[in-house]
């Protein structure tokens, strides 16, 4: 398995990247994965890694792309609800690499 060190500390993740232990998250880890994607994250990107989180606590699910829009527009609004807005915070796939940030597992149906 490989491994991604951040602050001095090893975390395993799976070949694409993601923590293979979503309790070992924390804000650094996401930072690091932003920046090898060169991406710096700002408040709105933390808004959906917070919402992704809270959201695999109640499911124990990561959501698909439909799921994740349908649900960040009940709770941020719909100017933020929307596939358009998601894939400008996160272009690499807005539920594929939001969840690699907030520590989840990859969601189903994605490829």
């Amino acid at each position: 398995m490989p491994n991604l060190e951040v602050e001095g500390k090893s975390y395993e993740v799976d070949e694409e990247g993601y923590l293979m232990d979503w309790q070992n998250w924390n804000e650094a880890i996401a930072a690091a994965m932003a920046k090898q994607d060169g991406l710096e994250l700002s408040q709105s990107h933390w808004e959906v890694i917070k919402f992704l989180r809270e959201y695999f606590e109640k499911y124990q699910i990561a959501p698909m792309i439909k799921i994740l829009t349908k649900e960040i527009g009940k709770v941020l609004g719909p100017e933020k609800g929307n596939t358009k807005y998601l894939y400008e915070l996160y272009p690499a796939g807005p539920a594929k690499q939001a969840c690699r940030y907030a520590g989840l597992p990859k969601p189903t149906g994605c490829v």
